[in-house]
């Protein structure tokens, strides 16, 4: 009898395939049952040839060697996966296996990693395509009711491998070109050379920014403050300060009179639930996580807790058919300081509405939520539990209803001049109760808008206003933040403000398309530009280095613009859509591949290393580079082809007593001392006696715990050891 084989794109797939289809005979990489055998890719197991592939020249670098535009690109096996490559290929050519039923994740990359295998492989057996939004038992049965013939996926097949050629063909030129040409480790690509434009066009904004001085006018009356606002533009800021003078002179000695009091009913539906760049986002700003490290600790959280759902998601809504788990998931996730707020939402049916749930606006997965697998708390790490916490608490917010409030605005007239004042009066918390009633836990503050809410007397209409202060504010315009990584995520999500100029086809194919990288590669990109020196930290900020400046003077302009993916983007979805051949797209990359190395190899521009240090490398013997690592200072060789690297100093967890900053450890061995940028030093052995000096051996869960105990009933006996301990700890 013979059997189609289904290959999944992860083992957890994999592992949930099975079970619907009842494959119950494990092997080594696959399931087997008595119709399907079911195996899994993990990721892509094969991928472009490296440019050594096409020749042993192209093992060294030369310049006269470029361009390399091999007529057809190789696939190769990743070494790293490649046992689990041969199981794959092993159960694809078994006789009795008649067709093969792809389901990798359902788009553009997912349609890759099965049809790389395939191709690899050599396989000609007919194809069938599982295309779900989610792996629930429901959605899996009913994708394998309606499978789909494999020749309907072959234009995205062909966008898929067009992106990915194009990338190798202009990437590798372009980098061996620039390293080549001005004998420095450069590096560029459509993606992370936009991003390293992003943020010197920041820095540039910063630089330039002039600040202005700005004046205001409060007023207090009945122990509220009465900002005053200019009656035609509404603006609470005056720029000319003798117009200020003359208006606050004018209302000396004056009362006021409520002229409107205007009550308007408001409310507000929760955030909506995390995608990856959001969580990312949000990681950095409260935790201070890297982009890296929230996605290396959701994984962790999907794949060793199973815990929650796939972590690689642009999406922020959920497909139809998980609502009907929604109670399942509450319940999993509803313990400990989560109980209270499952048990409210599961006192009547779950039902599902436009807020969260949007077929529509799933492409690959839905939202990142809670999975049904029940959680115990104490299993998690600090890192993983902060990162939970943010999801579950978004996923019970969801399902709650909305804020609802009453919304109070006063304009008083002083003489000819409008003051206004605005509150809030809550009517119902709805799902701010999960965040603990916080009003401001989901909405940043505009820096422009002097009119804040306060508590607001009772006031009516026409009531005369005694004034009891008249005071003029003055303040300066901030300049633009620097980017942090969280930012950065933003900014590259929604490119359109560094695209002045292009034409609004692109910046609305940029918008579409979710903007320069995907949610699965912007924490590398980001991270390959700290790893090759062209961005570093000062804090949670981010700055280019001398480094990254000088290569955006060097590479084609066409490179440092998001413009050049949005072009791709426009042209990868006509070719999956069949408007447009694959093989002409490709034609065109190789043609730009050659300009670009034209151009870079034309150059008049030097490159000049400006952190050169007296430190000879103890390899080649050439002069090493002073550069900041994300971690730390190091020195590096010059020479590319030594690569020899050694750290100088690196940024610890240590907090400086003068100024709590972080310290750095600068030495090795005994003579290890720890610097401050406030200019404290203290060696490691007298840090080291000091931190005994104050270590009581108190634990971290002895610390949970005593903090925990403080909110239980007072006539608890107190535990005054413990107590006396922690008060000798700096908490």
């Amino acid at each position: 009898m013979s059997k189609s084989l289904v290959l999944a794109e992860k083992p957890s797939v994999g592992r949930d395939l099975a079970r619907v289809l009842n494959c119950g005979k494990k092997g080594n990489g696959f399931f087997e049952g008595e119709k399907y055998i079911v195996t899994w890719a993990l990721g892509h197991l094969v991928t472009l040839a490296d440019p050594e592939a096409y020749g042993d020249k192209y093992a060294t670098w030369r310049l006269e060697d470029l361009p390399m535009l091999p007529k057809e690109l190789k696939l190769v096996v990743i070494k790293q996966t490649s046992k689990q490559y041969s199981t794959v290929r092993e159960q694809m050519k078994r006789n009795d296996v008649s067709d093969i039923i792809i389901a990798t994740d359902a788009g553009r990359e997912g349609e890759l990693v099965a049809r790389w295998i395939i191709e690899k492989a050599q396989i000609r057996k007919p194809i069938k395509r599982l295309w779900i939004s989610s792996v629930t038992d429901k959605a899996i049965r009913e994708g394998f009711a309606r499978l789909r013939n494999g020749r309907e996926y072959e234009n995205l097949y062909a966008s898929a491998v067009a992106r990915a050629e194009a990338d190798w063909i202009v990437g590798i030129n372009a980098t061996r070109a620039l390293t080549c040409k001005f004998n420095a480790q450069l590096s560029c690509g459509r993606v992370q050379t936009p991003t390293l434009a992003m943020v010197a066009k920041r820095e540039e904004e910063i630089n330039s920014f002039k600040p202005r001085e700005y004046y205001g006018i409060n007023a207090i009356a009945k122990g509220m403050k009465l900002i005053w606002q200019d009656s035609h533009t509404k603006e609470t800021r005056i720029f000319d300060k003798d117009r200020c003078d003359k208006i606050l002179a004018s209302l000396k000695g004056r009362d006021g009179i409520v002229a409107e009091v205007n009550k308007a009913y408001k409310k507000s539906f929760s955030p909506a639930l995390y995608d990856l760049t959001e969580l990312q986002r949000d990681g950095n700003k409260l935790f201070n996580f890297s982009a890296k490290e929230t996605l290396s600790i959701m994984q962790s959280l999907y794949e060793n807790h199973k815990l929650l759902t796939y972590p690689r998601t642009d999406s922020r809504y959920l497909s139809s058919d998980i609502v009907d788990t929604l109670a399942e998931r509450v319940k999993a996730c509803g313990v400990g300081s989560y109980s209270a707020a499952a048990a409210k939402i599961l006192i009547s049916p779950i039902k599902g509405n436009k807020s969260f749930v949007d077929d529509g606006k799933v492409s690959d997965h839905h939202a990142i939520i809670p999975t049904e697998q029940k959680v115990y708390l104490s299993s998690l790490n600090d890192r993983e539990r902060k990162i939970y916490d943010l999801v579950v608490k978004r996923f019970l917010a969801v399902l709650y209803p909305p804020f609802e409030y009453e919304e109070t605005t006063i304009k008083a007239k002083i003489g000819d001049e409008t003051f206004a004042a605005k509150g809030k009066t809550v009517i119902n918390y709805g799902w701010k109760e999960v965040y603990n009633n916080s009003l401001d836990s989901d909405e940043e503050e505009d820096p422009k808008d002097d009119l804040r809410d306060q508590i607001l007397p009772k006031i009516e209409k026409g009531e005369k206003l005694i004034i009891n202060t008249l005071v003029q504010t003055k303040g300066l315009t901030r300049p633009p933040a620097p980017f942090n990584e969280g930012t950065l995520l933003s900014a590259m999500e929604n490119p359109a403000k560094y695209m002045a100029g292009e034409s609004k086809d692109l910046i609305k194919t940029i918008g579409e398309t979710g903007g320069i990288g995907t949610v699965a590669t912007r924490a590398d990109i980001i991270e390959k530009l700290f790893n090759t020196f062209l961005l570093e930290k000062k804090g949670k900020d981010i700055y280019i280095t001398s480094k990254g400046r000088q290569l955006l003077d060097l590479v084609p302009e066409e490179l440092r613009t998001p413009a050049l993916t949005a072009v791709w983007e426009q042209k990868l979805g006509s070719i999956s859509k069949g408007s447009l051949n694959k093989d002409l797209f490709l034609d065109d990359m190789r043609s730009y591949a050659k300009a670009v190395v034209s151009e870079i190899k034309n150059s008049q521009e030097k490159f000049k290393h400006d952190n050169m240090t007296r430190t000879k490398c103890p390899k080649c013997g050439k002069y090493m580079l002073e550069v900041n690592g994300k971690k730390g200072k190091m020195l590096i060789c010059q020479d590319r082809e030594c690569g020899h690297r050694e750290g100088l100093s690196k940024i610890t967890n240590a907090r400086c007593p003068n100024c709590h900053k972080k310290l750095e450890l600068h030495g090795e061995g005994e003579g290890q001392i720890f610097v401050c940028s406030c200019g404290y030093r203290e060696k490691l052995s007298a840090f080291n006696e000091r931190r005994k000096k104050e270590d009581v051996n108190v634990s971290k869960r002895d610390v949970a715990n005593y903090l925990r105990n403080q909110n239980k009933a007072k006539e608890e006996p107190m535990n005054t050891a413990l107590a006396d301990a922690l008060a000798k700890l700096k908490l």
